[in-house]
């Protein structure tokens, strides 16, 4: 049997033998044409095998990689019968997927991939008597939460992917998180279990041996004697086949011991699960100590104590600048609950004096535990790229969560420490430390022929510590292809053995999900770097984080899915995948597309590909998943890059030439004073139309009025009026002290010239004098469009004009956010061999930024007034809001404003095809909010995207800050400004 053939298989070869020649013939895949037409004439649900889908399911969160033959998402348990039929006669493994957010490589496969969370995705029914759930195989864990939430219920185990995994994942990995001290693993919480055997036969799984596989009871009771004896006895044991639940003196748990086995029994179609009564109030203590070993020490004797979670982790995966943790190089978070407040306050301060550390935190306030929460939940990702501190570099899961006993827990570390030193790697340990379970990444170096041999190394000799210590390969993510090859040194030959029999009487076509658990593929086998090329492919933006290299910029997405959440509650990625659902339209589904473009495999036309171009449409470029991502996946650089690349030598869409290069068209039309002729057609409809189509814009959007005056010319005449007549001498005037260098962007300058002449009268009052650059650009709309070496020539004639200024080392004050952030990221990415842009760079700031450092003794106008609005998406990715926020408090500016994005995202909504899109993100989170506000509210939005889409979706007028302020300082109208 050839290597591919193996490959298709899963990595095994067939049950007759390598050289069985009928054996081969009975198992030779099916060709993918073949495939599909017979899964689209049995199936109802989507039935994909283009190469968007294929490329979209090679990975999951693991470091594997496997290639299917098609996607299907069913639409109940008969499409799923029906899949299994087809793939039973063709011989194509069948491979049940949930958030792919699997960190073992369970979740991928060579044949067809069942995707539940396109249709199979209800929750069925909530018992509130009886406690239970019903749910299918897609439900998202925060959807059933939200369901159970009204009856006083919640799911116990809460992994820290709980905004996107789905509980089939999770029965299928027996997953855990941060609540197993109170309420044990999914396995624990599970009562009924559905699912479709590799034969088609439908089995309902309970207590009891009713609808087992035939010959289990009897593999059971042959081998009692193994099975009592065979598993260590510890809360966090999840690798392997959990057989012992089978046991008489265990109630003979078919769905327990069915949990955990990783699609490789049956497909779950169907699952009752209970669900638990959390206490009335919670309170959590953060208890600060040295190093990860003293909170190691310090974790078992909390636990008689009753605490709901004891979570463990170090500094070096707490990001910079973060604040509100207690003092220490390492931290256990710990919950614990009460009937009343007062009752879960004392609880907490009980635990505190028994921990004995002086330095702690004791939180009751919701929304200050969210935020601390949300610190431990992103490490995860944060693990992924070590600490400056620690050299910086990539790490890696594949021993990512090790159990122990609890007691074992420090001596365990002290020993993986002392393994890292002596194989020259580093990681920075965290996770569950009240149940003995570790979360880490490790530096392996996977790209490398020497580098993947000790990867295998290492993990033989981490599994002998492991056992040592009495613990299990795995404790939450389960074994998949990283760690089944080491079953044996936890669990002997013999039960080894068992576990390959019980595969067999499950699955006797081995169907389902094979190479995992039982006869597994290699651990160093499938990587998905193995595919990517060695060398720094050549592009245009600099990549400084990652020494120039794309292919490392891709790498950073490890699939832990964070841009898969289906609300904006925190942050702003990924708006796209909440507008569509679409994997593609994702951050880790886009990622995922570059990675096989560099690949080669799946997408074969590199730079030229239309599956990326595809995907990469959707993205608004909104810089969210910059800031939101815990490993910083940029895709909006990326998408520019791409699209640098895709066009190169090309026409390109007419909206690059129209939006794309509007700085230019706007100064052009302004220079010949056209403003009022363009106005006049624009409000022709005939003539407003042909000019949208022309220029690739959509029909339904209102083309902007433009102002008689541009903001740099009223400048220019106050200039004038204020020194005679003279010209010149305004870069000296710099030298005289509170003085701030006024950024004309191309949206304050062509568009909103009124923001222009607020913000200096608002400057002017807190004792700033300002002067104007002329003609300078941040070549956001090149970038955006990807025309990177029209941004690179328009940059560097920026610096130019700009160098007088620069040495003066005045501030550079920026009133539109994405141009303010295009100067702090995309000049010094583009143009880093330029010194100059450094300095342009860290000059920039805010308008709340400058009043706040420049003149701190200013006390703006009291307002007394409520907000709503947005804050705009590349503020809150790259410039942070923190100096807004105070402003506004400062001026009686009460309220929050939303999340999200606006759906604008400068030529993004005005681009054609666009229009569901960008008025679905509008009306995710802004449009609502400002429905739901009082008449007399203040419209805030200081980037030009959200203040037009404010007007031309909610037919409201938006404001940016320096505007309200001005007004609130009086008449600002004539004012000449200088």
């Amino acid at each position: 049997m050839t290597d591919r053939e193996v490959e298709a298989l899963g990595g095994q070869a067939p049950a007759g033998g390598a050289d069985d020649p009928e054996a081969k013939s009975a198992r030779q895949p099916a060709g993918r044409d073949v495939l599909g037409a017979r899964l689209r004439a049995s199936v109802r649900g989507e039935v994909a095998l283009d190469a968007t889908a294929r490329a979209l399911h090679t990975m999951d969160a693991s470091n594997y990689r496997r290639v299917p033959l098609a996607v299907v998402a069913p639409v109940d348990a008969e499409d799923v019968a029906a899949v299994l039929a087809v793939c039973r006669e063709e011989q194509v493994p069948v491979v049940p997927r949930g958030g792919g957010t699997s960190i073992a490589g369970q979740a991928t496969g060579t044949g067809v991939v069942l995707d539940f969370t396109r249709h199979m995705n209800r929750i069925l029914a909530v018992d509130p008597e009886a406690g239970t759930a019903l749910v299918q195989p897609g439900v998202v864990l925060d959807r059933l939460q939200e369901a159970a939430a009204p009856h006083g219920l919640r799911f116990g185990p809460d992994p820290s992917t709980h905004s996107r995994c789905t509980l089939g994942g999770m029965i299928g990995n027996n997953s855990c998180g941060s609540h197993s001290v109170a309420w044990g693993t999914t396995a624990d919480s599970v009562r009924r279990l559905d699912v479709l055997g590799s034969d088609g036969r439908a089995r309902r799984l309970a207590q009891g041996w009713t609808d087992a596989p035939a010959g289990l009871r009897e593999l059971v009771e042959g081998e009692l004697a193994l099975l009592r004896t065979g598993f260590p006895e510890l809360p966090r044991r999840i690798s392997g086949y959990a057989l012992d639940a089978m046991l008489p003196e265990n109630g003979t748990d078919l769905a327990r011991a069915f949990c955990g086995s990783e699609g490789t029994l049956g497909v779950l179609t169907e699952a009752e699960v209970a669900l638990v009564r959390p206490p009335a109030a919670r309170v959590l203590a953060v208890l600060g100590y040295p190093d990860e070993s003293d909170a190691a020490e310090a974790a078992p004797a909390l636990l008689p104590y009753g605490p709901m979670t004891v979570e463990g982790m170090a500094a070096d995966l707490v990001p910079p600048g973060t604040t509100g943790l207690p003092r220490g190089g390492a931290w256990l978070f710990v919950e614990v609950g009460g009937e009343s407040p007062a009752e879960a306050r004392a609880h907490a301060e009980r635990l505190v004096r028994a921990a004995g550390t002086p330095h702690c935190l004791v939180v009751s306030d919701p929304a200050g535990q969210r935020a601390l929460w949300r610190i431990r939940e992103d490490a995860s990702g944060t693990a992924t790229r070590l600490p400056e501190s620690a050299g910086g570099g990539e790490a890696w899961p594949g021993w990512e969560d090790c159990a122990v006993p609890p007691a074992r827990l420090a001596a365990y570390l002290r020993d993986f420490r002392a393994l890292l030193a002596e194989h020259g790697l580093r990681g920075t340990p965290y996770g569950h430390f009240g149940d003995g379970c570790i979360h880490v990444r490790i530096d392996f170096d996977l790209m490398s022929h020497q580098g993947v041999r000790s990867f295998r190394l290492f993990s033989e000799e981490l599994a002998k510590a492991v056992v040592a210590h009495g613990g299990s390969l795995s404790g939450e993510h389960g074994d998949g292809q990283a760690r089944a090859e080491l079953l044996p040194t936890m669990y002997g030959p013999h039960l080894v053995r068992l576990f390959e029999r019980t595969k067999s009487l499950w699955d006797p076509a081995d169907l389902l999900n094979p190479g995992m658990l039982v006869r597994p593929a290699p651990l160093d086998s499938n990587l998905r770097f193995d595919v990517l090329p060695r060398r720094p492919v050549d592009v245009a933006f600099g990549y400084p984080h990652d020494n120039g290299d794309f292919s490392a910029a891709v790498r950073r997405c490890v699939g832990v899915a964070k841009c898969r959440t289906d609300t904006a509650d925190s942050g702003v990625m990924c708006p796209s995948f909440r507008a569509t659902g679409e994997e593609e339209h994702s951050t880790r589904g886009r990622a995922r597309l570059l990675h096989e473009m560099l690949a080669g495999e799946v997408i074969t036309d590199g730079w030229r590909s239309t599956e990326v171009r595809d995907a990469l449409d959707l993205c608004l470029s909104c810089k969210g998943c910059r800031s939101d991502c815990p490993v910083g996946v940029d895709m909006a650089t990326y998408k520019a890059e791409f699209l640098h690349h895709h066009y190169e030598g090309r026409l390109r869409p007419a909206a690059h030439y129209a939006l794309g290069r509007l700085p230019r068209w706007l100064r052009l039309v302004h220079g010949l004073r056209l403003t009022r002729p363009v106005n006049a057609l624009a409000a022709v409809g005939p003539f407003a139309a042909l000019a949208k189509r022309l220029g690739g814009i959509s029909a339904e959007r209102a083309l902007p009025v433009l102002p008689a005056e541009t903001f740099t010319r009223w400048w220019r005449r106050g200039l004038r009026r204020a020194s005679g007549g003279r010209r010149g001498g305004a870069v000296r005037r710099l030298q005289a002290g509170r003085t701030v260098i006024l950024w004309p962007d191309t949206f304050t300058d062509h568009l909103s010239p009124q923001v222009g002449r607020a913000a200096v009268e608002v400057l002017r009052d807190a004792g700033l004098e300002c002067l104007v650059p002329e003609k300078v650009c941040c070549g956001l709309t090149y970038v955006s469009t990807g025309q990177l070496d029209g941004a690179r020539a328009v940059l560097r004639r920026t610096l130019d004009r700009m160098e007088p200024y620069l040495q003066t080392g005045a501030p550079v004050v920026v009133l539109e956010p994405s141009c303010a952030a295009a100067l702090r990221t995309d000049l010094v990415e583009l143009l880093g061999e330029d010194p100059r842009a450094r300095t342009l760079a860290d000059s920039v700031l805010t308008f709340a930024q400058a009043l706040e450092q420049y003149a701190p003794g200013w006390r703006p106008p009291r307002l007394d007034r409520p907000v709503a609005g947005q804050t705009h998406c590349h503020q809150h990715a790259v410039l942070g809001d923190a100096a807004e926020r105070r402003l506004r408090e400062r001026a009686g500016l009460t309220g929050e404003l939303s999340g999200g994005c606006c759906g604008l995202a400068g030529n993004f909504g005005f681009e054609r095809g666009h229009e569901d899109v960008s008025r679905a993100c509008a009306e995710e989170q802004l449009l609502p909010s400002v429905r739901q506000s009082p008449p007399d509210t203040v419209l805030l939005a200081d980037g030009f995207s959200c203040r037009t889409q404010l007007d031309q979706l909610g037919g409201v007028e938006g404001r940016h800050l320096a505007e309200v302020l001005a007004e609130g300082l009086g008449e600002v109208e004539g004012s000449a400004g200088v």
